[in-house]
């Protein structure tokens, strides 16, 4: 039996091999190393998998490559909560890296966690905007969202024909989309494995996960350019309005975000929000700052951040967002207005005021 045909829920997904996106910022591990622990998770031997990436971590605890990997292995068991930590920590000492974000999102998607497997994607694609999957993934996860949102309509009206229309629809989006999986051929190549059919009241999600290839790293293929037929614009103004409207629905994606990994305790991705040139409220240095917030959050027990009704101005590479916030913990519950100052550097749109108030 091959690996494909152990995946069970994993199987329903599309693998997207990835070794070169971690990049060579952090401790490359060996393609011999590598291959060794897929070979025997492709036999299905996952304790000599787990004990051979076990002993390469005992040398190079921070190899981001096999604790990928070991993840993985914990997904093709089934061990979902070890999985999930073990991607949780990832995006904690590699904030930078998309890939974890998106296992983790699957892994949620695996409990019907579909709040946290959308804070998941956001984080992938905040730390790069151009990765497709986590794009794919997220539209996904909005239309499962719908699908359970529609179903509720229906239990409260069992005549409502719009609710059953629009049920219908992604029924049949996800039903088609299975299709093609199995029946192309390009699909195939990539290395699709066999959908699992699941018996459920609304349409699976086909959330791809990322795996690491075990072949020698290549170098990433260059990115496609294709020609696009220009279309008349009626005014100089429009292209600006439409950077704009970009912009602004990048903000409202920002602060959203912001707020998930303030209430996941994920203190790494929250502090990675704020420019390195932070006004601390203070007037302390970032990393005192810093410092004091990560002993704060994580102090607590639990943590809810909700974001209501934000507003944004943008000036150029400056934007404010006024929200109001809607924060609890085991200790505190406050309702309060809250004021972000962001500027636009290297592409990335990072706090760098923070008011109460106002």
């Amino acid at each position: 039996m091959t690996i494909k045909q152990k995946r069970n829920w994993f199987a329903a997904f599309r693998l997207i091999l990835a070794l070169a996106a971690f990049g060579t910022a952090f401790m490359p591990t060996s393609a011999d190393e590598l291959s060794d622990v897929s070979k025997a998770m492709q036999t299905g031997q996952y304790a000599e998998a787990m004990q051979k990436a076990d002993a390469f971590l005992a040398q190079h605890p921070k190899d981001a490559h096999m604790r990928f990997m070991k993840g993985l292995i914990f997904a093709e068991q089934n061990k979902t909560t070890d999985a999930i930590n073990v991607f949780t920590k990832l995006t904690e000492d590699y904030p930078d890296l998309p890939e974890p974000y998106n296992n983790l999102a699957v892994l949620f998607a695996s409990n019907n966690q579909y709040d946290k497997a959308r804070a998941a994607l956001e984080m992938a694609i905040r730390t790069n905007p151009s990765y497709s999957t986590a794009h794919e993934n997220l539209g996904d996860i909005y239309a499962k969202m719908a699908s359970q949102a529609y179903d509720k309509a229906l239990q409260l009206d069992s005549g409502n024909s719009g609710a059953k229309l629009k049920l219908n629809l992604i029924h049949n989006l996800f039903s088609n989309t299975t299709s093609a999986m199995n029946s192309t051929p390009a699909a195939k190549s990539q290395g699709l494995a066999a959908p699992t059919k699941t018996a459920t009241a609304t349409a699976p999600v086909p959330v791809k996960p990322v795996e690491v290839a075990v072949a020698a790293p290549v170098k990433p293929a260059p990115a496609k350019v294709e020609a696009v037929k220009p279309v008349p614009v009626p005014a100089k103004a429009a292209p600006v309005a439409a950077a704009t409207n970009n912009n602004h629905d990048e903000l409202i994606k920002l602060i959203d975000a912001w707020a998930a990994a303030w209430s996941n305790k994920n203190t790494n991705a929250y502090l990675a929000f704020y420019a390195g040139n932070f006004q601390t409220p203070k007037g302390e240095s970032r990393k005192v700052w810093a410092e004091e917030r990560r002993q704060r959050i994580e102090g607590k027990g639990h943590i809810s951040v909700k974001i209501d009704s934000p507003k944004v101005s943008i000036d150029g590479s400056t934007a404010t967002i006024k929200f109001r916030q809607i924060y609890s913990s085991d200790q505190l519950k406050a309702d309060s207005r809250k004021t972000l100052v962001l500027s636009k550097q290297d592409g990335k749109w990072q706090i760098t005021q923070e008011r109460s108030g106002g």
